[in-house]
């Protein structure tokens, strides 16, 4: 998910699975274009309860419900503001929409700062959407109208008209690009590793302690956000000798991933500091990451915000003391699953063989996977570095 793409992240600390919170503010648009009732195979009487009954098929996931609320109160507030419903969605007007996603006007109307959803100076974009977070919005935009067919609230789906699709609509890239290449991590992994003076206080030394966890775990683990917000002590195991971290990832998948011995020191130390044993116990439900008060776990909006604000810090320092441009660039630029990205790449570059990187980072097609192996670029520009410009001295 790309950075514009979390507007909804600070603006909903509950986690919880709200609806759609917009109905159309004008009374007459509630039950426009309503289909006829012997077509229609839900029970709706408005686009938006339409939109709701879509929503809770996502219920299960609460980061793919918010995403998806997101794009659809997006497209609900649009068509209010247009005087239109969903029935009226066609080819021209997805290119408007489209449009909108990139220059939203008024922008006082449509952009602002994070706010609680219920504050009166909440908008629905922070800012415009960059053409890969357009993309995205109209990837979920078209599974929403392939369901209302289905559901006979349309018609039409006006996205199988797009004779552009494969390129619009296609959420692949070539390769991995929005990751930390390795001797930026190695850095950041020494500023977040700065031994602490002797006097500091204890609640400075716990959100020490926490913050390398935190980016150790994204690290050696290669979790969602979520997953690591979710997880539980007891969720890591040994059987026969070896430690293993249990998560139920995207889609409720059930995985079982290797923990290095790099990931059990730094959860032992987390745990010693916290007044537990250094290894888990399998019955234990506690949080992994926790609150100040030791106990209250971390919702996954704190903690993408505790990670964004690390960058920011890193990158100011990096900035002044170390005179990385570049790299405090970067930094400011990344999102928290930047982690993910650059576990999964450092792993491939260390030579982890591409079914057991699929089995870590949990995907159910190799092709995915294989976005992170830079092998073939790095092949490629080496054997180009022999094509030169030739400098010849006077004949």
């Amino acid at each position: 998910m790309t950075n514009e793409d979390r507007q909804g992240r600070g603006n909903d600390d509950s986690g919880d699975k709200k609806v759609v919170a917009v109905e159309p503010k004008n009374p007459a648009l509630l039950y426009q274009a309503r289909p006829a009732a012997a077509s229609v195979h839900i029970t709706a009487n408005s686009d938006a309860q339409a939109v709701r009954q879509w929503l809770d098929e996502y219920t299960a996931s609460a980061q793919t419900f918010r995403a998806y609320r997101k794009e659809a109160e997006r497209l609900l507030l649009w068509l209010e503001a247009q005087q239109l419903s969903l029935a009226d969605v066609d080819r021209r007007r997805l290119d408007e929409f489209e449009h909108f996603l990139a220059d939203p006007q008024p922008a006082e109307q449509w952009v602002g700062p994070p706010r609680p959803r219920a504050h009166p100076g909440w908008r629905p974009f922070r800012r415009p959407l960059t053409a890969a977070s357009r993309r995205q919005s109209l990837v979920i935009l078209q599974g929403l109208f392939s369901w209302l067919v289905e559901a006979g609230w349309v018609a039409h789906n006006p996205f199988r008209l797009m004779r552009d699709k494969r390129r619009r609509l296609d959420n692949r890239q070539e390769e991995i690009e929005r990751y930390l290449e390795r001797p930026l991590w190695d850095w950041l992994w020494r500023w977040l590793n700065r031994p602490l003076e002797a006097e500091v206080s204890s609640r400075t030394r716990f959100l020490w302690q926490r913050r390398r966890l935190i980016f150790g775990f994204a690290y050696l683990l290669a979790p969602r956000i979520s997953e690591m917000a979710s997880a539980r002590m007891g969720d890591f195991f040994c059987r026969e000798g070896r430690w293993w971290w249990r998560v139920v990832g995207k889609g409720d998948k059930l995985a079982s991933i290797p923990v290095p011995t790099d990931m059990l020191t730094l959860l032992g130390e987390w745990r010693q500091h916290l007044g537990l044993t250094a290894l888990p116990e399998a019955d234990e439900t506690g949080a992994v990451l926790r609150g100040l008060d030791g106990m209250r776990s971390l919702g996954d909006n704190q903690l993408y915000r505790l990670i964004k604000t690390s960058f920011k810090e890193a990158a100011q320092e990096i900035e002044v003391d170390e005179g990385g441009g570049v790299f405090a660039r970067t930094l400011r630029k990344a999102t928290p699953h930047w982690l993910r990205h650059t576990a999964i790449t450092h792993q491939a570059q260390s030579g982890v063989e591409l079914r057991y990187l699929a089995k870590t980072a949990r995907h159910s097609r190799l092709d995915t996977t294989a976005r992170y192996l830079h092998t073939e670029a790095d092949e490629w520009q080496r054997q180009l570095a022999a094509h030169q410009l030739k400098t010849t001295g006077p004949e």
